[in-house]
This record gives C-alpha cells, sequence and structure tokens, in this order.
C-alpha cells in the first residue's frame, strides 16, 4: 500500500472512529442527565430518538453535498457539524440538549450515507475489506465511549455535561488529518437524480432499507437503554456501562471479521440470517437473567449486531455499480431506515412506563429482532431487481 493509500485509510479510520460516540456516550449518563434536566423514561429515550431520526431525516444532504463539493470535503464539513453538535448538547437546558443532539445526529447521517461511497470510490477492488476496517472503527468508537464516559467523569469531574463535550475534541482531531485529502485533487461530483430515479423503482432498494431499518431499531433500544436496564437490575452504574462496552467491542471482532468473508459469496442470506439469530440470543438472556454472566449475553448480542450493520453496509457496497449510485442507495436506504430506528428507543421508553418493567419492552425488542431476520435473508439474496 502506497504512503498515500496509508494516509487515506488512516483518515477514514479517524472519521469513523466518530460516528457513534455523540450517541452511545449518552447511554451511561442517561440516568443523571434525566435527573438533571428533570426528564421522563421516555424523554430520555428521546435524547437518542432525536439522534436517530436525524440520522434519517437529513441523510438526503449527503449526497446533495457530494454532488457541489465532492466526497472528501462532504466528510470534512460533517466532522465540523459534529464538533459543534456536541457542544451545543452540553449547555444547560432541555433545548440546548435537544438542539445539540438534532445538530450531532445530522452530521453523523451524512458520514452514515458518504462512507459506503468513499470506500466505493478509494477502494472499488477492496470493498469488503475496507467496510471491515472502517465499521470495526465505528463500532470501536462506540464501545471507547460507553466505557469511558464515567471513568471520565470521575476523573475530570466536569459532570456529565462536560464530559460529553468531550466528543468534540477526536471530531476535531480528525477534521484537522482530514483536511490534506479534502482540499487535494477531488474525483468530479456525480450530476443529476439518475441514480434516486433508478434506485426508487428498485425492489432491492426497498428490501435493504427495511433490513438497514430493523437491524438499526434492534441496535438503538440496546444502546439507549442497556445501561439503565442494568442498572434496574442491581448492576452498578460503572459496571453497567462498561458491560455495554463489551457489547461494542464484541462488535468490532465482528466487523472485522464478516464483510471479508461475506464478500466472497455470492448470497449473503446465510451470514445475515446468523447475525440476526444470534442477536435474538442476546436479547433473551438480558430478559431472561440479566445479572447471571451478563458479559457472555453482551458478547453474544455484539456479534450479532456488529454483523448486521457490516452486513447492511457491505451489501449497499456490493450492489450498487459506482460511487454516487452507492451515495444514492446509501442515502434511500439509510434515510428510510433511520426514520423507522428511531421509533425504537422512544417507544422501549414509553413501554417500560406502561408496563413498570423490562420484560414487555424486551419481548418487543425480541419480535423485532424475528423481523429483522426475515428482512434480512430477503435483502441478501443476490436479486438486481
Amino acid at each position: 500500500m502506497s504512503l498515500r493509500s496509508t494516509l487515506l485509510v488512516a483518515g477514514l479510520v479517524l472519521a469513523a472512529l466518530n460516528m457513534r460516540p455523540a450517541i452511545a456516550g449518552i447511554s451511561p449518563l442517561l440516568d443523571q442527565i434525566m435527573t438533571d434536566v428533570g426528564l421522563s423514561p421516555a424523554g430520555g429515550g428521546a435524547i437518542t430518538t432525536v439522534m436517530v431520526v436525524c440520522l434519517g431525516l437529513f441523510g438526503p444532504v449527503a449526497p446533495l453535498l457530494a454532488r457541489r463539493i465532492g466526497l472528501d470535503r462532504t466528510l470534512l464539513v460533517a466532522l465540523l457539524i459534529l464538533a459543534a453538535g456536541v457542544v451545543v448538547r452540553s449547555l444547560d437546558g432541555a433545548p440546548a440538549l435537544y438542539t445539540g443532539a438534532a445538530i450531532a445526529g445530522t452530521a453523523i447521517a451524512i458520514l452514515n450515507v458518504i462512507m459506503p461511497g468513499v470506500v466505493k470510490q478509494h477502494f472499488p477492488a477492496k470493498a469488503g475489506l475496507l467496510t471491515s476496517i472502517y465499521v470495526s472503527a465505528l463500532v470501536g468508537g462506540a464501545a471507547a465511549a460507553s466505557a469511558l464516559m464515567i471513568p471520565l467523569e470521575s476523573l475530570t469531574g466536569y459532570g456529565w455535561r462536560g464530559v460529553s463535550a468531550l466528543v468534540a475534541v477526536p471530531a476535531v482531531a480528525a477534521a484537522l488529518i482530514w483536511l490534506p485529502q479534502a482540499f487535494g485533487r477531488q474525483a468530479a461530483p456525480a450530476n443529476g437524480p439518475r441514480p434516486f430515479m433508478a434506485l426508487m423503482r428498485s425492489p432491492l432498494t426497498w428490501k435493504l432499507t427495511a433490513f438497514m431499518g430493523i437491524q438499526s431499531l434492534t441496535f438503538y433500544v440496546m444502546l439507549a437503554w442497556l445501561p439503565t436496564i442494568f442498572q434496574e437490575a442491581g448492576i452498578p452504574a460503572e459496571q453497567a456501562g462498561f458491560l455495554l462496552a463489551v457489547s461494542n467491542l464484541s462488535q468490532v471482532a465482528a466487523t472485522l471479521a464478516v464483510p471479508v468473508h461475506a464478500e466472497r459469496r455470492r448470497s449473503q442470506a446465510g451470514h445475515v440470517a446468523a447475525a440476526a439469530l444470534l442477536t435474538v440470543a442476546g436479547y433473551v438472556g438480558v430478559l431472561l437473567a440479566p445479572t447471571t454472566v451478563p458479559w457472555v449475553w453482551m458478547i453474544v448480542l455484539g456479534v450479532g449486531q456488529g454483523a448486521s450493520l457490516a452486513l447492511a453496509l457491505l451489501i449497499i457496497t456490493l450492489r450498487a455499480p459506482d460511487p454516487a449510485s452507492v451515495t444514492a442507495l446509501s442515502a434511500v436506504a439509510q434515510s428510510v431506515g433511520y426514520v423507522l430506528a428511531a421509533l425504537g428507543p422512544l417507544l422501549i421508553g414509553i413501554l417500560r412506563e406502561v408496563s413498570g418493567g423490562w420484560t414487555l419492552p424486551l419481548l418487543a425488542g425480541i419480535a423485532a429482532c424475528m423481523i429483522q431476520l426475515v428482512v434480512g435473508v430477503r435483502a441478501g439474496r443476490p436479486l438486481l431487481s
């Protein structure tokens, strides 16, 4: 690999590391945030919901920006917006909390959509390998955020506001490292609405959209509520945060291995089914025995969820023929999919309020995982029409 390619991969990894801490870092702090701001469980879940809604609503901004300024410069803009959003979110009051969450969610939406296109543009012959690398960095960033928020709070004495604002630091660092790529020679931006119009008529688009949406829903439910579930089962807050980190670290192992293996197969349906069943098993473990070997449930859940996300992104990259089409397909699948996913944390919070426990919410999550299995298998088949 040349020096230019090495630097490009390094920049891609650093950008990907920033794609989840703004979301994952809220979960271990959620009890403190709800107490400080005066939020109900549904209001607490709405913080994640606002961000995930923005992942859906503002995903279409990414192809528009990419056509005007190119994929690489779009990535730089998204990193800077992300840094601004997490700072605003840490300011006093509920309006700033939700506004900052929306700004950060918008930035992550843009990053989500363009990353498969960036891979297709710079590494078309190594889509599986580069998908493994950047998705592993993505979930690694989530693992670091969920593991470190409580210890950083204790170490710095900043409180939840100061600690959550620290997420802006790596985003700014990644933007600085990406500057040479963003202001170097750019590929010509794609013109015209052709990719969107063609994709909207394709059944494959909607199969991928359903798969992306349901697997994201089952992921964000656990990302938002796992520490709270464990704490209410009697596990200390710091340990609950580390258990979420175990899940996220397990996702790293899955995202490193699965795309490289799945890329070699004409159909990814078998991989998708195995990932969905592992996710179901993780949910069942948390439901039936949350304090009995919880780290085992987190490993199983993490492998299932990491593989599901990596497969969704890999299938998007494999099925579209060029960077513009990949970005368009990614925008459709992720925009509609994340709007669907946004319902998860909020509905789980409401079910928790109504039922007074976690049995009904987790049963609803298991039902969603079974839907993920069905739609994922259909999306994983190599049907191009």
